[in-house]
């Protein structure tokens, strides 16, 4: 993801994806033309790297030129196009090709035709690297398309947003929702994992989603996903992956505005990671890490053991199920821990230390996400 002035963007276009399709335009226009001569023009600014690349694959003699229109205001296309550089050569009798990189709305479009309709060339040829046909409003005809892209607005090659982005060679989307922290919170049984989770939702507003307690709501308020996981759970078979995840899902719709989410509690296995991965991605987000707080097994079953002479809950009393529950954490994050390591956005905190300096520990991480 990066960020341009005041906006964040999402990668869309690959680089690769663009070669490819920009050596499709340079086959279709090089096929049909035969051995005759174009005149390939750029629209400026946004169409220099497309043509630079095309021209450099078109494999016969060609001419180059550009015109230079204005049509863009921020993220919107304006309505009011002038021209500000027109031609300085005779195209009578010429095939001219038109080399756009993206055309959406089609005003610029219609100037073009306008520019041209007194140049008395043989043929004029539209084609475009990128094209909205859901933004498309006029009836000219496209002759090439690189590809068809749906209506949301892009930076990068060539493309730009105020000025920035137009070097890179990759196509960023913009995202529709804007920057949000999203954490995945991972701690063994008495690591502290509740107490954090309570400050660093009140330290960067966040939504602290427990899995456990959106379980115990649905359950408790008999929702029709609450009733669905009563059912399995009373027949003692494990909840399905989807079931969780629809849950989860109501959770965030709920707080569409928010500035980010702390998961707890899930996702637990990698087919649940990427579940959330898929959840995120539908809200134009992401999951930013998965910070794990780190404590040895010694301190642990002391610290449970010690909550369990206040707490009432046996499975706190018994260090036997206490190991169990600490072996059968880390047997589950091992896995998790991988997943997040080759998206480098695993991150192990100390937990040991007074709550205020954990805290601090967290923070240092987070605030460089």
């Amino acid at each position: 993801m990066i960020k341009l002035h005041d906006l964040y963007f999402k990668p869309f276009i690959s680089e690769q994806e663009i070669d490819t399709a920009v050596q499709k335009m340079v086959d279709g226009i090089a096929d049909d033309l035969g051995d005759e001569v174009p005149v390939f023009i750029g629209i400026l600014n946004g169409s220099f790297m497309l043509v630079s690349d095309f021209v450099k694959k078109y494999p016969k003699p060609c001419e180059v030129t550009f015109i230079k229109l204005a049509s863009y205001e921020g993220v919107k296309s304006t309505e009011d196009i002038q021209r500000l550089i027109g031609l300085t050569q005779d195209l009578t009798g010429r095939t001219v090709v038109i080399l756009e990189d993206i055309i959406d709305s089609g005003n610029t479009l219609e100037e073009v035709h306008r520019i041209f309709e007194n140049e008395n060339v043989k043929q004029l040829i539209i084609a475009t690297l990128f094209y909205k046909p859901e933004a498309y409003n006029k009836d000219f005809k496209l002759h090439y398309v690189g590809m068809e892209i749906p209506n949301k607005f892009i930076v990068g090659y060539g493309l730009d947003y105020n000025g920035l982005g137009r070097d890179l060679p990759d196509v960023y989307q913009l995202k529709t929702t804007q920057h949000m922290t999203n954490i995945v919170l991972f701690g063994p049984p008495g690591a502290g994992k509740g107490t954090q989770a309570n400050f660093l939702k009140e330290k960067y507003d966040l939504i602290h989603i427990s899995t456990g307690d959106v379980f115990r709501f649905n359950i408790k308020n008999e929702t029709a996903l609450g009733m669905l996981a009563k059912s399995f759970m009373d027949k003692g078979e494990l909840v399905p992956d989807q079931v969780t995840i629809d849950m989860l899902n109501k959770e965030v719709e709920k707080n569409a505005g928010a500035n980010g989410f702390i998961f707890d509690g899930f996702p637990r296995t990698n087919a649940q990671a990427q579940a959330l991965d898929a959840l995120m991605e539908d809200k134009d987000s992401q999951i930013d890490a998965m910070v794990a707080l780190e404590v040895d097994d010694e301190v642990l079953v002391q610290r449970l053991l010690k909550r369990g002479e206040t707490s009432g809950r046996t499975d706190d009393a018994d260090e036997s199920i206490i190991r169990n529950r600490i072996k059968q954490y880390y047997t589950k994050t091992a896995i998790l821990k991988d997943y997040y390591t080759d998206q480098n956005k695993y991150f192990g905190v100390d937990g040991v230390g007074s709550v205020e300096d954990i805290t601090v520990r967290l923070s240092s991480v987070i605030d460089k996400l």
